[in-house]
């Protein structure tokens, strides 16, 4: 898969070489985005090295799709989805498990062209569900411009030690 934008950015299939690049990208998101929830002792130790692992078992696991956005030779974004992992999913529900940028792509555009190949890949009669931390109001704007509705589930997960609400948003399947 390769899709080229209007702002120059390419967006492509990732393979095991991103995992580095998808690993600061994930960090880097995490400590802006978060840093106003989570504690900074958490978010400090957050280690790219050791997410880089992560991503490279991910994208050599088969399970899933995860793609890239970049401009310049720089990765900017990523998006993940899959099967559902949700315990109550209905057969081929997929899940976006992940879509964050480097903090200085923000507002370029990138997310919101990420997220429409996500969508172009999925068929508009396939649910899709992803969670969403209670406290990213940004979050749920995009999401709900990208027809994604709160579905009422609401789970608790904790975070070094604090606790903080994610919610389910779903797009419903077109019949």
């Amino acid at each position: 898969m390769m899709v080229e934008t209007d702002n120059d950015v390419v967006i492509r299939s990732a393979t095991t070489s991103d995992a580095a690049a998808i690993a600061r990208v994930h960090v880097t998101s995490w400590k802006s985005a978060y840093s106003h929830v989570l504690p900074a002792s958490y978010l400090d130790s957050l280690d790219v090295a050791e997410r880089a692992e992560r991503w490279e078992t991910i994208l050599t696991s088969g399970r899933g799709t995860t793609i890239v956005a970049e401009a310049d030779g720089r990765t900017l974004g990523f998006a993940s989805y899959g099967p559902s992992r949700d315990e109550d999913a209905e057969d081929g529900c997929l899940e976006l498990y992940a879509i964050y940028l480097d903090p200085e792509a923000w507002g370029r555009g990138v997310a919101r062209d990420l997220m429409r190949t996500v969508l172009a890949d999925v068929s508009p009669t396939v649910r899709m569900t992803l969670w969403v931390l209670n406290e990213n109001a940004r979050a749920h704007h995009f999401y709900r411009r990208h027809g994604f509705q709160p579905d009422g589930i609401e789970r608790i997960e904790d975070i070094d030690d604090v606790p903080v609400t994610e919610i389910r948003f779903l797009r419903a399947a077109e019949r």
